[in-house]
């Protein structure tokens, strides 16, 4: 089928699996799915085995939307068998089918069954992922869609006069009309966003470096391939750019810590150097002190000698015969 919007083409390719589950004896009845899934597999890997790899087809299963009968009580037993078989092989997207037949709250509680069996059983449905470059819309998309699965949706190929005049697709019933394309009737427009918008690319990523890989080792292996790790090393790219990442991480937290001890020891020879300063200038201050207080002592010993031999001279010193009597009788 090929469905064109904006100018953009795509096509797209749709495997019906007429009669499943509908037979008494049901054994195995998963056997001629998993084989188409498989001989896919097979058929892309011959190709990629060949000398002139220029063209290659691409024909592998990217989903498998998986129809729930609406019991509303949990999933039977083939659809337990067939998703079990199934999960490790392609992207399992389970749906409620004729979601109609049941009420709103039987529809919650349905869909709560159908996870707690999915998680019991460990079975692997398709699920979007947000990472930490995804922004806010891109994670709150995810988050609306993970709260639908499973899709409970309506189908219907007729179109269906909406009382307010206008055609729509959808199913009439005496009490009212319930539209496919309709958010507040059915998830369909939600299943159809992430097929053919959102997740469309995430799907075959997931098909092209974990499904197919995974089988195409095992594959291999089985013909008695045997790698050897130390010529050649294969890998998964998202486990790579994770490696890649953290090794990543791990140097810069090597080159912070070297910093951080450059930065540690540059402080810590400022520091001794202005410590030595500190007390080389004390011990100039100290010495300088010393000799001044020398210089002090010695000045106020000469100050005591000087004024010691600079006393005042008295008038009987200055004079020594004056006043002195005349000795008369000195004649004689």
């Amino acid at each position: 089928a090929d469905i064109q919007e904006s100018g953009v083409k795509l096509r797209l390719t749709v495997v019906d699996t007429p009669g499943f589950g509908d037979s008494i004896n049901n054994e195995d009845a998963w056997q001629p799915i998993l084989e188409n899934i498989e001989s896919r597999f097979d058929a892309y890997l011959a190709q990629e085995n060949r000398v002139n790899r220029s063209k290659i087809s691409d024909n592998r299963i990217d989903a498998v939307i998986y129809f729930i009968k609406p019991t509303g009580h949990c999933l039977r037993v083939i659809d337990i068998e067939f998703m079990k078989r199934l999960h490790t092989k392609v992207n399992l997207i389970p749906i409620v089918a004729k979601a109609d037949t049941l009420t709103a709250s039987e529809l919650e509680q349905f869909k709560a069954k159908i996870l707690a069996d999915i998680n019991y059983h460990g079975i692997q449905i398709f699920k979007p992922v947000s990472d930490e470059f995804d922004d806010p819309e891109t994670v709150a998309e995810n988050r609306e869609i993970l709260s639908k699965i499973p899709f409970a949706v309506v189908g219907s190929e007729k179109l269906v006069e909406h009382p307010n005049g206008t055609m729509v697709r959808g199913r009439s019933y005496p009490w009212g009309i319930i539209e496919v394309e309709s958010e507040e009737h059915n998830d369909f427009i939600k299943l159809r966003q992430m097929l053919l918008r959102s997740h469309m690319e995430e799907l075959k990523d997931t098909t092209d470096m974990v499904l197919y890989e995974n089988y195409r080792t095992q594959k291999l292996l089985s013909m008695g391939h045997v790698q050897d790790n130390n010529v050649f090393r294969e890998f998964n790219p998202l486990v790579q750019v994770e490696e890649e990442r953290r090794a990543h991480e791990g140097k810069m937290q090597k080159m912070e810590g070297e910093m951080a001890a450059v930065f540690q020891q540059k402080v810590q020879e400022k520091e001794s150097k202005l410590k030595l300063s500190e007390e080389e200038l004390y011990a100039r201050h100290k010495d300088m002190k010393t000799v001044l207080e020398k210089q002090r002592s010695e000045l106020e010993d000469k100050k005591k000698r000087a004024e010691a031999t600079a006393r005042p001279i008295t008038p009987m010193e200055q004079h020594p015969t004056k006043g002195k009597k005349k000795n008369i009788f000195s004649g004689f």
